[in-house]
């Protein structure tokens, strides 16, 4: 997916603007499930994470570049076992991350040019990590019942990451 960015819009490369289209196209896919799945008003902050953890699990995903809309329907199980909740999330894309540079590295047509879509996941990435957001504390008490509702039980500030990546992972299985 990424080579795709490295073009200007007219497809010369020819220092003219440059679209970060993989990404773009990553997050309207996110959007999209998210929406299609209705858990949460798209003006929030809970649905910024969770369409910014699972643009960056379908941007990421991408290794061969072929990301394309007939494609999506059969990459669905792999985003779904990539947001389950016993997988290192974080740590796949962190990994992801680090093989995508070291690729860049060894390419001297790509090396010291940056890629818009990879700024962009970049920039997706930091947010989520160092974003925090007010949740419901599930572990304050045994068994995860308040007697109270949703909005009065106990609240623990919670990287925006972890509270997006679940809404992702649902929003899948919705669709």
């Amino acid at each position: 997916m990424l080579h795709r960015g490295q073009e200007s819009t007219d497809g010369t490369g020819g220092g003219e603007l440059t679209v970060p289209m993989a990404w773009l196209y990553a997050e309207y896919i996110a959007d999209e499930l998210l929406r299609t799945g209705d858990l949460m008003p798209p003006t929030s902050f809970e649905f910024r994470a969770g369409r910014d953890a699972l643009a960056l699990t379908v941007f990421l995903s991408d290794t061969e570049g072929e990301l394309c809309g007939i494609r999506v329907v059969t990459q669905l199980e792999t985003w779904l076992s990539l947001t389950a909740y016993d997988q290192p999330w974080q740590e796949w894309v962190r990994r992801r991350f680090d093989e995508i540079d070291a690729r860049a590295a060894a390419d001297p047509a790509v090396a010291g040019r940056p890629s818009p879509d990879l700024e962009l996941a970049r920039a997706a990435w930091r947010w989520l990590q160092e974003t925090e957001l007010l949740a419901p504390d599930l572990n304050a008490v045994p068994g995860g019942a308040t007697g109270a509702g949703e909005d009065e039980g106990p609240k623990v500030w919670t990287p925006a990451w972890q509270l997006g990546l679940p809404l992702g992972h649902l929003a899948i299985h919705l669709f």
